[in-house]
């Protein structure tokens, strides 16, 4: 069945997610250890669907012994999940793992329906929530680049087309739109790069004022759906958006806030992370992901009730190690330990990540001790240093003064002798002048 299908000439047209309401999800795995993991994907992309807009009908993990090259499935499988796709009038499939171009269009041959994987979902997913200019310019990016491999399953239906006679040769009408198209898309590739860049001029610019200023900053990170957006609205009353849904953020939020010892910091809200993410979409939303790189401290936020916790807390690890800021200080946020069944995951999750602290975002618990734990942080990124420095550099004197805290004050002749207590930033300014 499935060798005369994929025979056939008529290979799905161009269309439109939005248009469909009902998927067939299917992923695979190779051991038996493997099967819970799989099911678990499975779940994380009915959520994806869930965010979208689409009902899944059906979640199927498949047993499989090797990838089959042309079809990623072998054909008995596949003639069961095409049953399947009917009997539960599935309008799409979507695979948990990432197809090659070739499988895709001989999945769509076969199912004779639109065929995605999860990295094109992600991808619908963001380009149906992002709201600035910036994330509309990373995701059209990120489409872009995906499409790229793909424009043969766009318009295979004309390659066979020519319009010459005799027997010679000429381009059919698909290759020739290809062509087209690539040169096309090469183009929106080096406009959108080039918006993009002065986008993130801009970012860096608003960056450099921030570190200008001395405020020390803590960007909120960790999976999506984690909680970052309640914590933020909890401390800061910000009029952000909070959903029960995968991806509710993709624009960075930065507001203002007040510790208990009247220290102001930022808290910067960032997009939260998923397992398989995309590589397109790390390359697209890297300067707004480098908002976590730029930072002085990393809250990075889990969610303890989620049986999937300590995987998803090494996923978001991952990325943070891919943008270079896993080294950067860190405070781990264990939050929802309100909803948590499993005390066992909370222990495991203290003993793995340092400096951890337990919250319920939502009810607003442990806030107490993770602003101890800020205050602290904070101070370690502060040095207590002892100068000399000239009265001809009294603007070095009135930045420490700004943006530090003084302990003493004298003036000696023509120098003035301060013992300060310094963000980091100012140690390279002051020290020609320092004392012993």
């Amino acid at each position: 069945m499935m060798t005369e299908e994929i025979q056939k000439d008529d290979v799905t047209a161009p269309f439109e997610l939005k248009a469909f309401k009902t998927a067939l999800l299917i992923g695979a795995y190779r051991a038996t250890a493997d099967k819970q993991s799989c099911e678990d994907n499975l779940s994380e992309l009915e959520r994806l669907c869930d965010t979208y807009g689409l009902q899944a009908m059906a979640k199927v993990p498949c047993p499989i012994k090797k990838l089959d090259a042309g079809t990623y499935l072998g054909s008995g499988k596949l003639d069961e999940l095409l049953a399947m796709a009917k009997e539960k009038s599935a309008e799409v499939i979507i695979f948990d793992d990432e197809i090659t171009p070739h499988q895709q269009r001989n999945l769509e041959k076969f199912f004779q329906r639109p065929v995605i994987d999860r990295t094109e979902l992600i991808i619908e997913v963001f380009a149906q929530r992002a709201q600035t200019r910036e994330a509309r310019l990373q995701i059209e990016l990120a489409k872009v680049r995906y499409q790229f491999p793909r424009l043969k399953r766009m318009w295979t239906h004309l390659s066979r087309q020519s319009s010459g006679g005799g027997g010679a040769f000429v381009k059919g009408e698909g290759e020739k739109q290809i062509e087209i198209d690539r040169r096309l898309l090469r183009r929106r590739v080096d406009r959108l790069k080039k918006e993009l860049e002065d986008v993130a001029q801009q970012r860096i610019t608003q960056r450099s004022l921030r570190q200008r200023r001395g405020v020390p900053t803590f960007a909120i990170v960790g999976y999506t759906n984690a909680g970052k957006s309640t914590l933020l609205k909890a401390l800061t009353q910000a009029d952000v958006l909070v959903e029960d849904k995968l991806f509710a953020t993709l624009d960075t939020t930065t507001r203002k806030f007040e510790l208990p010892n009247h220290q102001d910091i930022l808290l910067i809200d960032t997009v939260g992370f998923i397992r398989k993410i995309p590589h397109t979409l790390v390359a697209a939303f890297k300067s707004t992901l480098e908002e976590a790189v730029h930072t002085d401290i990393l809250l990075h936020l889990i969610d303890a009730s989620h049986p999937m916790a300590e995987s998803q807390a090494e996923d978001t690890m991952l990325v943070l190690k891919e943008l270079g800021a896993a080294e950067h200080p860190m405070i781990t946020v264990l939050n929802k330990v309100d909803q948590c069944e499993n005390p066992a995951i909370l222990a495991k999750l203290r003993l793995k990540y340092k400096k951890t602290v337990p919250i319920s975002a939502l009810h607003g618990t442990g806030f107490e001790e993770l602003m101890e734990m800020m205050m602290k942080e904070i101070s370690l990124l502060r040095k207590i240093i002892k100068a000399r420095i000239p009265q001809s550099h009294y603007a070095l004197v009135s930045e420490l003064m700004r943006e530090g805290k003084v302990v003493t004050c004298e003036y000696d002749e023509n120098d003035i002798l301060i013992e300060a207590e310094i963000p980091s930033h100012l140690e390279h300014k002051v020290q020609p002048f320092l004392l012993g």
